[in-house]
């Protein structure tokens, strides 16, 4: 068995460390996924002689729009607690990466919000094609804002201990999940005006 040993410093052959490289190609597989996704839903649309097949749907644009900002910003405090690592400044780390975390917890939150409201009012994702698509595409995102959430916490949290022995390796785990979390809120950043505004 080949064992690929993890590198800080990027590698001649592909100018990035080892777990870059993987975020890179693991990124481009999500891409794919969501993009299937999305290539569903405009077949779904142009196929359909009405969209939504109900009639209006039932969306909260101003929640959906606090969420997008919300992720906006989240983008930007993932960036500031990397810059801080990269600037020695571990407390600026803390700050900025539980803003982060902050901000993750409210997007769930109001995404709760908005399933219980559709889910009161007899809106399932059975209901028709746009529903379907709509719970689909957003309940996958919503399972990546976890996946990302989980990994931040871990950093913030109990992770924070590789900053004292390897801090550069550290680093570069912050830039990966930091990495994850643009993809994540690109893909918000798509969702929004495609089922939202559209």
């Amino acid at each position: 068995m080949i064992e690929i040993p993890y590198n800080v410093k990027p590698r001649q052959e592909t100018g990035l460390y080892n777990a870059k490289l993987g975020i890179w190609l693991f990124l481009a597989s999500e891409v794919m996924l969501f993009g299937g996704l999305f290539s569903a839903y405009v077949l779904l649309r142009v196929g359909s002689p009405v969209w939504p097949p109900g009639g209006e749907a039932q969306l909260n644009i101003p929640l959906a729009t606090i969420n997008t900002f919300n992720l906006i910003l989240s983008s930007w405090t993932i960036v500031k607690s990397w810059i801080a690592l990269k600037e020695n400044d571990f407390k600026g780390f803390k700050t900025y990466m539980g803003i982060t975390l902050l901000c993750s917890l409210i997007f769930l939150v109001i995404k709760y919000f908005e399933y219980s409201a559709k889910l009161h009012h007899g809106i399932f994702p059975s209901t028709d094609n746009f529903y379907g698509i709509y719970f689909t595409l957003t309940g996958l995102h919503g399972l990546h804002v976890i996946g990302g959430l989980i990994v931040n916490f871990y950093l913030w949290g109990p992770g924070k201990k590789m900053w004292k022995s390897e801090p550069e390796r550290f680093t570069n785990r912050v830039e990966v999940s930091g990495l994850y979390w643009h993809f994540v809120d690109l893909v918000w950043i798509f969702l929004f005006p495609t089922l939202y505004l559209l």
